[in-house]
């Protein structure tokens, strides 16, 4: 089989970049800031300061891992602190969704671009503390890396550009993904617009794209197009997913089997 033509489009949050705990950090000093001094919960202002390993045994950074996956863009991480600041329970995307709209679109506004800012200026005091919060994950990194060429690779992320720039110059794959097609958060709120714009870009049909995702809401959205895809297991998404995408015909991708799913046996064409 001719794979010339057939391109492996990738989320880069929780598919190549294990960047949850750099989320969780920057979300909560962005929080913290525009509540004010004594804004939000006491405990947090320790968080803040925790170390790394403090941060990933702390309830409530094991709480905000189990909303990541109901949320889309920045702004939803304000979502995700405030239900539990407010000890709410949400789990369901419709219970998210309706906590979100009662934050208000000014806040949520604020917070988004006050999230990058603040990301900006940590990225730039301290880079090195920064790049440590945002591991790749290795193996499917080295897959990437192993199978470049078999596929055409492109990026479709809600992320900031500059951080992405940095982190696949940091995870030695900078040189696998062509400028024109990494497309960041500019490209909209909507996965669809990312998959549009590189469907234009490579001119391709839909059908000759795979979409890699750890969000089910973000395939269910493009599934439509005609766009095959995937769900990453080891990404920011739980069982409840999991099992969801299997029930809507998703492949639910684990590292050992990803090869075989993308890319069928090694040297296949």
């Amino acid at each position: 089989m001719n794979r010339e033509r057939e391109v492996l489009a990738l989320d880069f949050d929780g598919v190549i970049s294990d960047s949850a705990l750099e989320t969780f950090v920057v979300a909560v000093r962005t929080y913290g800031k525009l509540a004010g001094p004594g804004g939000h919960h006491p405990a947090w202002a320790e968080i803040e300061k925790a170390d790394s390993q403090a941060i990933l045994s702390h309830p409530t950074y094991q709480e905000f891992l189990g909303l990541m996956p109901l949320g889309n863009r920045a702004e939803e991480f304000a979502v995700a602190l405030a239900v539990i600041e407010a000890g709410v329970s949400v789990e369901e995307q419709v219970d998210f969704d309706r906590f979100r709209e009662g934050l208000g679109a000014e806040f949520l506004a604020n917070f988004h671009a006050a999230f990058y800012r603040e990301r900006s200026a940590f990225r730039r005091a301290d880079p090195h503390a920064w790049l440590a919060l945002v591991a790749p994950f290795d193996e499917f990194v080295e897959l990437l890396r192993r199978r470049a060429g078999d596929r055409i690779f492109a990026l479709a992320t809600a992320k900031d550009r500059a951080s992405i720039d940095l982190l696949l110059g940091a995870y030695g794959v900078a040189d696998l993904f062509p400028d024109r097609l990494v497309v960041d958060k500019e490209a909209g709120r909507s996965k669809r617009a990312h998959l549009a714009l590189l469907r234009e870009r490579l001119d391709v049909a839909f059908e000759q794209i795979t979409f890699v995702d750890d969000k089910l809401n973000h395939l269910e959205d493009v599934a439509p197009l005609g766009v095959r895809c995937a769900l990453s297991g080891w990404g920011y998404n739980g069982q409840r997913e999991r099992n969801a995408a299997v029930e809507r015909g998703f492949p639910v991708l684990d590292l050992a089997g990803a090869e075989a799913v993308l890319f069928g046996n090694p040297g296949e064409h």
